[in-house]
């Protein structure tokens, strides 16, 4: 077993100041040879390793709003890659083996701390599946174990494991490479090297539409003129399903909020990352100090970037219980983004029916966290036409032939 403590803050680890290239905003060019829709951290990612991996550099990132101002700024910075199925733990661990070297690679402080997470147990239901989720994580090569109450006390000292509360906790799986990042830094690394490389950021550029002709699309058509395109990346999480609409690909999509909150600062107190299905929390302490807490979507669609206080009650209820040593804590503030679900709980990556157009939507909660391994494979499949080994079996067509990657409850938690 291993146990974590909480890392101190790493010095020079200040706030750094805003990027030039955030405020430099280039017109856009005639045409560029790969167009990406959404310029948070998917998007940025792509970008950054079409031209490191591929020597793909005419490429414009299109943002409606600020780059990483979407989803990428409304997230809980949870990195971890303990999934179920094989091809989620494939393009999870990918990810986070990229994320333990992407300081390096990006030159740039994301703040990633390997603190591990704990995944808690409610019920004999949850023990089972929790089991047989470690077994195949271990078989996948993605490091897993199995704790007892008492060894899960040891990982994190402040969680309630006594037997006289509504969900007593009967154990845990562990992930020790699990983490946080610091989720504006990622981004701004991303985009960094993108605009190093020559690769146009440009905000403020809404797509409106699409020109196309037969079964490839020639151009878009934005709040900042007409872009003609070689090739289309659709990285715009929450709204992908608008973008598809124009396009006419039906896609099984629903847009829903998910809220979160960080509370007052406080000492370094959480040592790990702490996870519940049961009670449906999951809460971490950011390198300043805040506590990070979260649950699962609002039941409604829609793309309010707010929710229902019902469930940031219930999610308080339940850190609490779990944590009583955080009662008397303040709500520093909340938010809510929009995120993509789809029936599996599964990404959709890919291509489509369209020749030049490649997919990435429906990442629900799990978008953050694949953010590099994502990235990565969307160059690929950008690049050469064709999935990604890891992402091939993400495909849109997998509603029709019933290959579904049914994540749904397989990973322990929403996120």
């Amino acid at each position: 077993m291993t146990t974590t403590t909480a890392p101190p803050t790493p010095p020079g680890a200040h706030l750094p100041e805003h990027p030039d290239f955030l405020w430099r905003n280039p017109e856009p060019k005639r045409a560029y040879d790969v167009v990406i829709v959404g310029g948070g951290g998917h998007g940025l990612a792509t970008a950054h390793y079409l031209a490191r991996n591929h020597g793909i550099t005419n490429v414009a990132v299109l943002e409606k709003g600020w780059l990483a101002g979407g989803n990428m700024a409304r997230n809980t910075t949870l990195i971890r890659s303990n999934y179920l199925w094989d091809e989620s733990a494939g393009i999870y661990e990918h990810a986070l083996k990229l994320w333990e070297g992407l300081e390096e690679d990006l030159g740039y402080p994301i703040l990633f701390s390997q603190r591990g997470v704990l995944n808690l147990a409610h019920t004999e239901q949850d023990v089972r599946d929790s089991v047989r989720r470690v077994e195949a994580n271990r078989l996948n090569g993605v490091d897993a174990e199995w704790l007892g109450p008492d060894e899960v006390a040891k990982v994190c000292p402040i969680v309630n494991v006594s037997d006289d509360i509504r969900y007593p906790v009967q154990g845990a799986t562990f992930q020790p490479r699990a983490g946080i990042a610091k989720h504006d830094y990622v981004a701004w690394g991303f985009a960094r090297r993108a605009d190093e490389a020559g690769i146009d950021l440009i905000q403020h550029c809404e797509v409106t539409g699409f020109t196309t002709d037969g079964d490839r699309v020639i151009g878009l058509r934005t709040t900042r003129g007409d872009i003609a395109c070689g090739t289309v990346a659709l990285c715009a999480a929450g709204h992908t399903s608008v973008l598809l609409d124009e396009l006419g690909i039906p896609a099984p999509l629903q847009s829903h909020p998910l809220q979160a909150l960080v509370s007052e600062l406080l000492e370094p107190v959480h040592p790990t990352i702490v996870m519940s299905n049961a009670v449906h929390v999951y809460v971490s302490q950011a390198h300043k100090g805040e506590l990070v807490m979260g649950a699962g979507i609002d039941a409604p669609t829609g793309y309010g970037q707010r929710g229902s206080f019902s469930i940031i009650e219930r999610q308080m209820a339940a850190a609490v219980e779990l944590f009583p040593v955080f009662a008397r804590a303040h709500l520093l503030r909340s938010w809510a983004g929009v995120v993509d679900v789809t029936p599996d709980a599964s990404p959709i990556i890919g291509c489509t029916p369209y020749d030049n157009v490649v997919l990435n939507c429906g990442w629900g909660t799990g978008g953050f966290k694949a953010t590099p391994g994502l990235g990565w494979c969307l160059a690929h499949t950008t690049a050469h036409g064709e999935p990604h080994p890891l992402v091939a079996p993400f495909g849109l067509d997998r509603f029709s032939t019933g290959a579904l990657v049914d994540e749904h409850g397989a990973a322990a938690v929403a996120h």
